[in-house]
């Protein structure tokens, strides 16, 4: 077997459901046996790559006009989405939500994976927008977060006042959709198995242990829990 249970995840730092996720598999792994021979990797997807923001967005507002309905059903879905994710110990403010475009989030991602610090900023960035309410486009902000994980100040600035990682953030979007990924969070096991969306606790446990026990890992991905329910897509969240 080998030594590290690898899982690579695709998300967006604007995917409530995938810090749902998050924080759920981590509650998985915190089950699981072999959690020092775990290796997770972030992937990088957006849901609205061609969003730009402006100063009289709102939350509310975008959501019924996406999804063509009244405000007070985005304001209940949001209510819902905040109840979900309190189930999970997250804590969301979506009246404060500032929206944004999130290229520049995943480019600093990238920078951060360089330095075996994915998982750390990740995290920062998730709870900065859903909790706190910051603008995770702003360069101020994301260099703070980045200092904040413990990323070299000039390494930062480098990256956030130039293109440096956009490929990467683009060859991470092209390989979901030849995997077929058609919404995040997506997790894939060792190149072996994937889960779609944020599943219950469970579901993360058993698949762990389906792919530690098996031992022996192949290039062909089993969609396992294949649901559109509890994530995100380019249409929306369900």
């Amino acid at each position: 077997m080998e030594n590290k249970l690898k899982i690579q995840i695709w998300s967006d730092i604007m995917c409530p459901f995938c810090y749902i996720g998050k924080r759920r598999l981590e509650n998985a792994i915190s089950q699981f046996g072999h959690q020092d021979a775990i290796e997770i990797e972030w992937k990088s997807f957006q849901l609205d790559p061609n969003f730009i923001a402006s100063d009289d967005d709102n939350l509310v507002e975008h959501l019924a006009e996406k999804y063509r309905k009244d405000k007070d059903w985005a304001i209940e879905m949001l209510e819902n989405m905040t109840q979900n994710a309190a189930n999970s110990g997250l804590e969301f403010h979506f009246e404060k939500s500032v929206m944004a475009n999130s290229l520049n989030a995943h480019r600093l991602l990238h920078l951060a994976k360089k330095q075996n610090l994915g998982s750390e900023l990740k995290e920062l960035l998730f709870k900065a927008y859903f909790t706190d309410g910051k603008d995770v486009n702003n360069k101020e902000t994301l260099k703070q977060l980045g200092i904040q994980v413990g990323l070299n100040v000039d390494k930062v600035d480098e990256v956030l006042n130039s293109n440096s990682f956009t490929r990467e953030v683009e060859e991470d979007m092209q390989m979901a959709q030849k995997i077929g990924v058609q919404g995040v969070p997506f997790f894939v096991f060792d190149n072996k198995y994937a889960i779609s969306g944020a599943q219950h606790v469970e579901t993360f446990v058993k698949t762990l242990e389906k792919v530690w026990e098996e031992g022996q890992f192949e290039s062909k991905i089993t969609i396992l829990n294949a649901t559109s329910a509890d994530s995100c897509g380019i249409d929306g969240c369900n």
